[in-house]
């Protein structure tokens, strides 16, 4: 029921490029025997997980922070802390090696062709297949700027006094004077004044950000940084039912999904249209393999509920349509028999499934 050709037969006619996807036509000319080999997909199941990672780090000298600079709150011990963000699913079809066949056309027929993506999905027979563009994804995960070393910023006198408490003394002198220079600057009463616009920048970024390198030895500092995991799930045709995909963790972020330091995210997946089975008998099978052997097989996609939670929240819930939920039907080659008037058919590559017929 099931034919296979080597892509190395197929007659290589054109290509596109500049879409989001590089399709290739194939012709069904003489030296394949007027027939193309194609592949339907299966569905997969795209998790893309959103977490934010913080960092706090206590600073050198917290212990005299208000004492000398008035900060009530300083970080006092190191800590790391996770939050998961958002968590997204999208489908997407990957060549399933089950499912390869072979549309013969006659030989007669006008030019014939059939359009597929480069991992041989069928796109569109007799017509041309382009993708819509990808969407741009944003901006690269935000990272917390990172301070300069403070200590690159001490004085000797500094760095040779004889206590810890003498040092901090000494640190928060040196920052109450780069904020004495700052504000002498901004109003014009400093002895050297900056000569142009540029100078000022400059001079107005490096003073601030020693202050905040220096400050920061006794208030600590907090870095945080958003990123991003994906995981990919493929479904058979059976129900998912509460499926462990990866635990979350708020001190180690995403951890596997034996490792009980995090709580589970877990994956529901449901027909919503199961289909019975077809008890057929012994000349309905041969009619139906005489049917599926002769025709252009396609996928018609059964319907599903999609549903991922966590800690009791759902962060996905939908419906989406799976293949392995569905099942199959055959467009046969007569169809394609009319020079004049030759049908166009395009499919969904992503789930091989017929999007419009043209004539």
């Amino acid at each position: 029921m099931r034919y296979y050709i080597s892509l190395l037969l197929f007659f290589f006619i054109g290509a596109n490029y500049g879409t989001a996807q590089t399709t290739v036509k194939m012709s069904a000319v003489k030296a394949n025997n007027y027939g193309v080999a194609y592949s339907l997909p299966k569905t997969s199941l795209v998790i893309t997980v959103g977490y934010t990672k913080k960092t706090r780090k206590a600073g050198e000298f917290f212990q005299y922070a208000e004492r000398y600079l008035s900060i009530s709150n300083p970080i006092t011990e190191d800590a790391v802390s996770y939050t998961l963000d958002k968590i997204d699913a999208t489908t997407k079809g990957v060549v399933d090696k089950d499912k390869s066949y072979l549309v013969e056309f006659r030989s007669n027929t006008t030019a014939p062709f059939v359009t597929l993506t480069k991992d041989g999905l069928i796109c569109a027979i007799n017509d041309d297949y382009t993708f819509l563009k990808e969407e741009t994804k944003g901006d690269a995960p935000a990272v917390s700027a990172t301070l300069p070393n403070p200590r690159s910023f001490l004085s000797e006198e500094i760095l040779r006094a004889g206590s810890t408490a003498k040092q901090a003394e000494l640190i928060a002198k040196q920052i109450y004077r780069l904020r004495e220079s700052r504000n002498n600057i901004l109003t014009g009463d400093a002895d050297n004044m900056p000569p142009d616009g540029n100078a000022y920048k400059l001079v107005m970024t490096q003073l601030e950000e020693q202050e905040k390198a220096l400050t920061a030895m006794f208030a600590g500092t907090e870095t945080v940084e958003a990123a991003t995991k994906e995981f990919v799930v493929i479904p058979d045709e059976k129900n998912i039912d509460n499926r462990i995909i990866f635990r979350f963790s708020s001190k180690l972020g995403i951890v596997g999904a034996d490792d009980l330091s995090g709580s589970p995210v877990a994956l529901t997946l449901k027909n919503k249209e199961p289909r019975e089975v077809q008890v057929l008998t012994p000349k309905e099978e041969k009619d139906m393999e005489k049917k599926f052997s002769a025709g252009i097989i396609y996928n018609i996609p059964g319907k599903a509920g999609l549903q991922i939670s966590y800690n009791g929240r759902n962060y996905v819930q939908k419906d989406c349509d799976i293949v392995q939920y569905g099942g199959q039907d055959v467009l046969v080659p007569k169809m394609f028999d009319n020079n004049k008037l030759p049908i166009k058919v395009v499919f969904y590559p992503d789930m091989g499934a017929i999007k419009q017929i043209i004539q």
